[in-house]
């Protein structure tokens, strides 16, 4: 039974969450703010519900924290704060899925299955090969990045995209196949989710971002010149 950690400091949305998750046939933990959650997070989450706009310590600041201590558990941000550069926001420090306030329970239910769904293939499915380009590894067994020397903190997501692009170099990939592809469990996802992560991606390949190009009008594609 997966365990998610609900972290709002709204107690009816809590409660909202919780009555569902749990009728779901998860196992769920609420608390109000991101200090606490802190303290309560353990390996045996496998999923963290997040609001932004806390008092304290935002769940942004949260997730940060987290990826820079490298703990890879998902995050699905809930906050009211909606435009595109909260959402930009949310995916650079970390997040895996984003979800306006106010929402619709029947759209979180579905986020969160996608989510633990999408993590669960990730971590069932073994390869034993490396995708070699130059100075850039692909570890598909270890599930991990490498830019010469140094290793590349990736989500789930964020690896999985890196992947597909570099198991097919030069083909250029549509935002829709991408999208297939990448978050086909996922609903309610849209192309501008995939440039919000291919940018947040290209930031973390730092010198080496020019190996994530875009055609306009077509796609992205891998290519080492």
């Amino acid at each position: 039974m997966p365990k998610i950690l609900v972290v709002d400091d709204e107690p009816v949305i809590c409660e909202v969450l919780e009555f569902n998750l749990a009728d779901e046939g998860y196992e769920i933990t609420c608390v109000h703010s991101a200090e606490e959650a802190m303290n309560r997070l353990s390996p045996d989450y496998s999923l963290i519900l997040l609001d932004v706009m806390m008092t304290g310590m935002s769940g942004y600041r949260l997730a940060e924290t987290l990826r820079h201590k490298n703990n890879c558990i998902p995050i699905i941000f809930l906050t009211a704060k909606d435009t595109e550069n909260d959402m930009l926001t949310g995916f650079s420090v970390g997040g895996d899925d984003y979800i306006s306030k106010p929402f619709s329970i029947k759209e979180v239910l579905a986020r969160v299955k996608a989510v633990l769904k999408r993590t669960e293939t990730a971590s069932e499915v073994k390869h034993d090969r490396k995708l070699v380009f130059n100075d850039i590894i692909v570890d598909l067994e270890l599930k991990e990045l490498a830019v010469g020397d140094e290793k590349v903190l990736l989500t789930k997501t964020e690896f999985e995209l890196m992947a597909l692009l570099a198991a097919n170099p030069d083909r250029i990939f549509s935002r829709g196949e991408i999208l297939e592809k990448v978050w086909k469990e996922t609903p309610y996802i849209t192309e501008r989710t995939v440039d919000v992560h291919i940018t947040r991606l290209r930031k973390k390949l730092g010198s080496r971002a020019s190996v994530i190009s875009n055609r306009a009008g077509f796609g992205y594609r891998f290519h080492i010149s």
